[in-house]
């Protein structure tokens, strides 16, 4: 219980630190009810990340499965992972080859934030879950946020994120049931989008031109139970981890004046060398370099997934540690992320911390994972995150309304919603 004891996501927690004290960065204990090694070590975690399938798998806790569905890209593992995964980077690939995505993107976000008018406060992670979520549910099903289907599908996927992360205990009305019984009417409605989309294609084989689901139900090798559960997973993974992202960098961004002076001017070049009501371009997004900068030391600061859980698949010898068979192993992120031996000052929110650095393929910045279990859509995310905060930035002044900060429990989340005072920027 101590170990998913709340604290602030910008921390370690009482359990690691006074575990770390007293035996060091690799300690074993027992967690999620079997004897565990937690690693705060980044060679090991490397080492542990690298080597899925061969000396560890993924093991997440059974009740992740009840929620998440057997066939989740997240929790199968061998083979049936690596197929899943091969698919969800072709479909991250053409989506990002669509070029109306970041034109969509820019719909979406001046869509939320139109809906500001006339409020002076706003809590912006409802506000960042609206505009994930028009994305995602645009990009892979291919509905608009005005569509009923998409009101009835964000409701029920906010249930299912609530019992996510809920005590397992399958008894009607808590949170838990709730969260199983809103993923079957999710499923179900996406079940029904996909047949309505494959009878709409019919029996002829897609050629170009081809969207999310064409893609999806071109495959052969998936059953149709895969991919609706696949569908989960793309709707999971673009909804809930961009919105924190988009809020871990707002709220950086309003404890650090200078950061915020620097990532305003670097968009107002953009929007000046662009023509007016000219929509933003891959060529625009790949200027926005100290906007990456913030976006990376939010991900460090905000440790949005704070640890993976893995399990030995047989005895694992590493310098001069044994793993024995069988045990689950944890690598935390976050300690990595907070090592003052390898990020100095790591409490501190400093951006130019990367200038210069490639430190996004390094064992010292892992906010996506590692190895064959690497997020697929972690670019989609950042580009998400950037052309938001392009928007945002350039037609609001705000700052914090009350205070707030992202706590773990070890599911990331502001307490509060994130609170912020609004005002239109005048001719914006």
């Amino acid at each position: 219980m101590r170990f998913l004891q709340p604290h602030s996501s910008a921390a370690l927690g009482s359990f690691l630190q006074d575990h770390c004290s007293r035996y060091g960065k690799v300690f074993k204990s027992h967690l999620f009810l079997s004897p565990t090694i937690v690693s705060c070590d980044p060679e090991l975690n490397n080492f542990i990340l690298q080597n899925e399938d061969r000396y560890f798998q993924g093991s997440y806790p059974k009740p992740v499965h009840g929620v998440l569905g057997k066939n989740s890209l997240l929790v199968v593992v061998g083979e049936t992972h690596k197929r899943l995964r091969t698919m969800a980077l072709a479909l991250v690939n053409a989506t990002k080859a669509n070029p109306g995505y970041i034109n969509d993107i820019e719909t979406m976000a001046t869509y939320v934030m139109t809906r500001w008018k006339g409020k002076e406060e706003v809590y912006f992670c409802d506000e960042a879950r609206k505009f994930t979520f028009s994305v995602i549910v645009k990009q892979v099903l291919g509905l608009s946020p005005d569509d009923t289907t998409t009101a009835v599908i964000l409701r029920d996927f906010r249930t299912f994120m609530n019992g996510l992360i809920s005590f397992p205990l399958y008894i009607p009305g808590l949170p838990y049931a709730r969260a199983v019984q809103a993923r079957t009417r999710i499923a179900s409605a996406v079940k029904d989008i996909l047949e309505e989309r494959a009878r709409s294609m019919g029996a002829s084989p897609c050629n170009g031109g081809q969207d999310f689901l064409d893609v999806l139900l071109s495959v052969g090798n998936l059953s149709d139970e895969e991919k609706v559960s696949f569908v989960m997973d793309s709707l999971l993974g673009g909804y809930e981890t961009t919105t924190l992202l988009l809020a871990m960098a707002v709220h950086f961004l309003g404890q650090c004046p200078a950061a915020l002076d620097q990532l305003l001017s670097e968009h107002r070049n953009i929007r000046d060398d662009r023509d007016e009501n000219q929509p933003l371009s891959w060529d625009d997004y790949k200027k926005m370099e100290f906007t990456q900068n913030v976006i990376n030391e939010s991900l460090r600061c905000g440790n949005i997934v704070k640890f993976v859980h893995r399990k030995a698949l047989i005895d694992v010898r590493f310098k001069d540690y044994l793993i024995p068979s069988g045990w689950k192993v944890l690598p935390v992120l976050s300690a990595v992320h907070l090592d003052p031996s390898l990020h100095g000052d790591p409490s501190t929110f400093n951006p130019w911390r990367w200038e210069g650095q490639n430190q996004t393929a390094s064992k010292k910045f892992t906010p996506f994972g590692g190895g064959t279990r690497l997020c697929p859509g972690s670019e989609l995310a950042k580009v998400e995150t950037a052309v938001f905060l392009h928007h945002f930035l350039l037609n609001f002044r705000w700052r914090p309304a009350a205070e707030d900060v992202p706590i773990a429990y070890p599911y990331v989340e502001f307490p509060g919603g994130l609170p912020l005072k609004v005002e239109p920027i005048d001719g914006e």
